[in-house]
């Protein structure tokens, strides 16, 4: 295979919940007050974007505190959502068993959640134990640092690294951390435009669909503009 280290996101990519998991956001902060976040700006500007940071903009913007419990009643709701009604994305597993190269998660994902995730839909084999949460690193996605981490933990460079994304966050993770980095929009959150707002950030090719990602995987390796510089590990 042209890469050592496939590097995929899981909500979105992996496992269709990014849209379940921000209705839950949505809903909840509108029962909070927070009338101005319904689904479709918390899917703009927060998909790929840890919890935290997502809390700690919605703040700044309203001058308002959303209140401690927030995090573990959307923990408690996704949760029970992802057990009754989450579906691994089409050909996921197939392709992942057929790919000769190794794989991680990476994801802003809080780790149970990620955990349930994987564990629900079949895809946890294809991983464990090389499952990172961006609570390991001071600054989650847009940041580069937890591909960094990964690609550190995992013994190689960020050259020889392909990440797999669906949010402008992690696009822009990805470039930001020197790696190759292929747009996902197969998730149902990914509306008309997607695949363009990515290609503008920097993605260096788009797949719509699973069985498109070995192509990729083989034509980025030959193409000398899908190398950014390379970060110190």
């Amino acid at each position: 295979m042209p890469f050592d280290l496939l590097i995929c996101d899981c909500d979105g990519v992996l496992v269709d919940s990014e849209v379940l998991a921000c209705r839950i956001d949505a809903e909840e902060l509108a029962e909070r007050g927070f009338q101005n976040y319904p689904l479709q700006e918390i899917l703009k500007r927060f998909a790929g974007v840890s919890q935290t940071d997502m809390i700690k903009a919605i703040e700044a913007e309203s001058g308002r505190t959303i209140g401690d419990d927030f995090a573990a009643s959307v923990t408690r709701r996704v949760q029970e959502a992802l057990k009754n009604d989450l579906l691994p994305l089409p050909d996921a597993a197939q392709i992942l068993a057929a790919l000769p190269i190794r794989k991680c998660v990476a994801s802003s994902s809080e780790p149970r959640k990620l955990d349930l995730a994987l564990a629900v839909t079949g895809l946890t084999p294809y991983f464990r134990p090389h499952v990172y949460s961006a609570i390991l690193v001071k600054q989650g996605k847009p940041a580069p640092d937890l591909f960094l981490y990964v690609a550190r933990d995992m013994g190689v460079t960020p050259d020889r690294c392909c990440v797999i994304e669906d949010s402008a966050a992690g696009v822009a993770a990805g470039i930001a951390a020197g790696m190759s980095v292929i747009g996902f929009t197969g998730g149902a959150h990914c509306l008309e435009g997607h695949a363009e707002r990515l290609l503008a950030l920097g993605a260096h090719a788009i797949a719509r669909r699973w069985r498109e990602i070995p192509g990729l995987l083989s034509a980025l390796e030959t193409a000398p503009a899908a190398r950014q510089a390379t970060p110190a590990l």
